[in-house]
């Protein structure tokens, strides 16, 4: 109560994720420089379990598409200021960027999986640049900065690609065993480019991170 006093913001979304996290046997590990308040991060995505470690582990909010399916889950994103908007809207997308500017103006990073996605967990998938047009609304003091969510070998058997949210969640819950994960905070980004060169340099530098950690290089091939 006092912290959401002081600043305008409660510690108990990222405790909440944080213990969830870890009830499902996550242990997550963050590396790299301090995090800017004013950041706004473009991450790879893997699966459900990165909203619970990316908020546990950094406190950041999330850039969500606007159908999360079950009314309790829109509350508990809704607790932790999630920004929604409609990928699909390709004529609005110039007002969602400045949404997505907005926020991350606040005194809380924001992440925004320009995947638009989960994916397979062996390679990247395309990043879409629109959204991140954000860059050039942003005041000057937000940062921009890729995050390398790696899960190393079991990433495949995490990722949530071609198959139902429900035989996901079953299929993760009943793993065996810890699941240590590394959050890569990278260098931060050269604003000034324009926004499908801010999506390439992103997406190279959490590719080379990647396979750097996992000695697999091949498993991230150029966007085409």
């Amino acid at each position: 109560m006092l912290t959401k006093l002081l600043t305008g913001r409660s510690g108990w979304p990222r405790r909440f994720l944080s213990a969830a996290a870890w009830a499902v046997g996550v242990r997550p590990k963050v590396v790299g420089g301090p995090l800017n308040r004013h950041t706004l991060l473009i991450s790879n995505h893997v699966s459900w379990l990165d909203i619970l470690i990316l908020g546990g582990a950094t406190g950041t909010a999330f850039v969500s598409k606007d159908n999360l399916g079950h009314g309790v889950i829109h509350w508990l994103a809704d607790q932790n200021h999630t920004l929604y908007v409609r990928r699909e809207d390709r004529k609005g997308s110039m007002k969602q960027a400045e949404a997505i500017a907005r926020a991350a103006e606040r005194e809380q990073p924001i992440v925004l999986f320009p995947e638009g996605t989960t994916g397979p967990g062996d390679h990247l998938l395309p990043f879409r640049s629109s959204l991140l047009e954000a860059a050039a609304y942003a005041r000057g003091d937000v940062e921009v900065r890729p995050l390398a969510l790696d899960y190393g070998a079991p990433a495949t058997e995490v990722g949530w690609h071609g198959e139902s949210g429900k035989d996901n969640v079953l299929r993760i819950l009943g793993r065996k065993g810890t699941l240590p994960v590394t959050v890569h905070l990278l260098p931060k980004l050269d604003r000034t480019s324009d926004r499908k060169a801010l999506a390439h340099a992103a997406r190279e530098a959490i590719a080379e991170t990647l396979a750097s950690s996992r000695g697999a290089a091949p498993l991230y091939p150029a966007q085409r």
